[in-house]
């Protein structure tokens, strides 16, 4: 089996345990969106999605995020849209995008508080994984944890070709915006 359906398929069971009670003081995703935008010399693209799914174990402070590609809208038209997923992102192949790992600083997130902390783990786009360290700012209060991140990804470091025809409107460095609010699994 593809070790991308593999690990599909423990995020589904994972967020199925935790929703029938199974996984005690993990936290699981109530709201969010992700956003990304393409600044070039002859075009914004801008799009996003509020389907992340998603863990955090504030014992372990580790954490689990995952998105379905085609999930993103507010292109520009929808061809532009059907271009990422097709030509650019190739959804039909690599349909998810992920991200797991642990947080590196020493913080209590079951104690309220702000911290600005860094997200070490296994970032994962158009099947190329790359190791990546994401700088977050965690609002910790009353059983809910706020992140919010603003990072950059390079399309050359996962294998996202751009066709010369339109190098001059697709940047090669997108900008990533996730905000989201994670509550206590009951």
């Amino acid at each position: 089996m593809n070790p991308l359906r593999i690990f599909q398929l423990f995020i589904v069971l994972l967020i199925c345990n935790i929703s029938s009670g199974q996984e005690k003081g993990v936290y699981k995703l109530k709201s969010s969106k992700v956003t990304f935008s393409s600044f070039s010399a002859q075009e914004l693209i801008h799009a996003s999605s509020n389907q992340l799914k998603g863990l955090i174990d504030p014992d372990k402070k580790t954490f689990v995020f995952s998105i379905d590609v085609i999930s993103f809208m507010g292109f520009n038209s929808e061809l532009q849209r059907e271009h990422f997923n097709e030509n650019y992102m190739e959804t039909p192949v690599y349909p998810t995008a992920t991200y797991l790992g642990k947080i590196i600083e020493d913080i209590d997130l079951q104690k309220n508080g702000e911290y600005n902390v860094r997200a070490k783990g296994k970032f994962k786009i158009h099947g190329v994984e790359q190791e990546r360290i994401i700088k977050t700012q965690i609002i910790c209060k009353d059983g809910t944890i706020v992140i919010h991140s603003l990072f950059n990804v390079l399309l050359s470091e996962h294998n996202i070709k751009i066709p010369r025809i339109v190098n001059n409107k697709i940047s090669n460095n997108i900008n990533i915006t996730v905000d989201a609010i994670f509550v206590r699994s009951t």
